[in-house]
């Protein structure tokens, strides 16, 4: 009798579950999967033609060595010339890759139909009305996505290769604007960066700060304050860099100096975070989005070194840039391994006008007691110091034009010296003389490359406004 009555229990309870009485047990709920991330990182090299590359190469690690950039699976070049230039400036070279828009030199983040306008004395805009309209960036894309956003570089970061990631003027120049624009809720705010860009590491304080704090603004605003009132953490040092826990939400901004930062050659490691350390830190606080980010990153000082033909820093500044690379990768692939999730993409805004003469025994890396590609060219045949027509020695770079021109027949000058041209702030000889630090832009394409997530659409030879597509079909944008 027992038995029979333990198992009617049993019977019972069991019938009541199938009924979905008091005892069934609730069912599991539904497992909600985790948004898949989608991550771009864009580096761009401003300024950093085929030639600086090369020579950067041989600089660092030889002849046959390879820089981190050189091993990019997929690589292409890129056609650089603007809207109305046969050679561009920074400004609608990096606008076209961050817009597909091809617009005026000096234009930033604008209709093609934009003309551009000097600004104000007081850095504002001067671009009157009905003169073009903004165009979508990728970072704007990616933040309306909900995805994190950044903006590293060693220049200000109202200068024109990061403004063009989130501002639109007619002019590069308007930087007091160009700094408003990031400033969440304050006059002259991009409304299309929702609650603000995640992270921003750069120079520039100048154009956040008041007139009688040293800056440059005339509106009596302070910037970094309304940041803070934003919800930033904003470092103006290293410590204040080293300070900033990047695994914790939060967002952040570092101006390291009043202007641009430091060559690599001259920066002080415990004044100025390298390009490296920022990209890094920018990384881990961007990682923390579940939907992925857009960073991009400027080794923008390579373009300045041109700019004064002074080749070594150039040289040393396309290093720390390629240093930052492989950090990015070493620190992406922690983890996203192979980089599934990930998109990588390295290339410049325009060339310069460095070349390197021939024919120039090899050299090998430079060191301390080599000056390598940096030295005077030595026939490869039998390593005599070469000469030019006047019986004078010159340097394996020079540059097509520059300020330093000898002018007249050289017979009469002092040999130059490897010591003499190894210095960091030797000029290397120019074909055409120009004004000190005006050496131009060259109009020769550029390196593309690119690995992770559709990596392999980067192949071929490519407009500069064609790059927008990519990445943004790559990113799913």
């Amino acid at each position: 009798m027992r038995f029979h009555t333990l198992t009617l229990s049993l019977l019972a309870a069991a019938t009541l579950a199938a009924c979905g009485g008091k005892d069934s047990t609730p069912p599991e709920p539904p497992v909600v999967a985790k948004p898949t991330p989608t991550n771009v990182i864009f580096f761009l090299g401003d300024g950093m033609g085929i030639a600086t590359t090369t020579a950067a190469r041989i600089y660092s690690v030889g002849e046959d060595g390879e820089l981190t950039m050189d091993t990019l699976p997929e690589t292409g070049f890129v056609k650089t010339f603007s809207n109305d230039a046969q050679v561009t400036d920074s400004a609608p070279s990096m606008s076209a890759y961050m817009t597909g828009v091809k617009m005026n030199n000096e234009v930033i983040s604008m209709s093609t139909d934009t003309v551009a306008k000097s600004p104000n004395a007081d850095f504002t805009s001067n671009c009157g009305t009905a003169n073009g309209t903004p165009v979508t960036t990728l970072l704007e894309l990616a933040k309306a996505a909900g995805r994190g956003t950044g903006v590293v570089t060693t220049t200000r970061v109202t200068h024109a290769t990061p403004a063009a990631t989130y501002a639109h003027v007619c002019h590069r120049d308007a930087e007091a604007d160009i700094a408003a624009a990031m400033v969440p809720a304050g006059k002259g705010y991009n409304t299309k960066l929702a609650d603000g860009i995640d992270v921003v590491l750069g120079g520039g304080k100048q154009f956040f700060l008041t007139t009688d704090a040293g800056g440059k603004r005339a509106d009596k605003r302070d910037l970094t304050a309304e940041l803070k009132t934003a919800g930033y953490t904003v470092a103006t040092d290293r410590a204040g860099f080293d300070a900033i826990d990047a695994t914790k939400a939060g967002k952040f901004v570092g101006l390291f100096t009043s202007s641009h930062m430091s060559y690599d050659l001259d920066r002080d490691p415990a004044k100025e975070p390298s390009l490296a350390e920022m990209t890094v830190k920018a990384i881990q606080r961007l990682k923390q989005n579940e939907k992925g980010f857009f960073l991009m990153v400027e080794g923008g000082r390579i373009d300045h070194a041109l700019h004064e033909t002074t080749a070594k820093k150039a040289l040393q500044d396309t290093i720390a840039f390629d240093n930052a690379i492989k950090a990015a990768l070493d620190e992406m692939k922690k983890t996203d391994p192979t980089l599934k999730n990930t998109l990588v993409v390295v290339t410049a805004d325009h060339d310069h006008t460095l070349v390197l003469n021939g024919y120039a025994k090899r050299t090998g890396k430079t060191s301390a007691g080599n000056p390598g590609v940096l030295g005077l060219l030595r026939n490869y045949s039998d390593g005599s110091v070469a000469k030019d027509a006047d019986g004078k020695p010159f340097t394996i770079i020079g540059f097509g034009n520059g300020e330093n021109r000898p002018a007249g027949n050289r017979s009469t000058f002092t040999d130059l010296t490897d010591d003499v041209v190894f210095a960091s702030t030797y000029h290397q000889e120019a074909a055409v003389r120009m004004g000190a630090g005006s050496e131009t832009h060259g109009g020769t394409d550029v390196f593309i490359g690119a690995t992770g997530k559709s990596a392999e659409s980067f192949g071929g030879f490519v407009e500069n406004t064609a790059v927008f597509g990519l990445v943004k079909a790559a990113a799913g944008l």
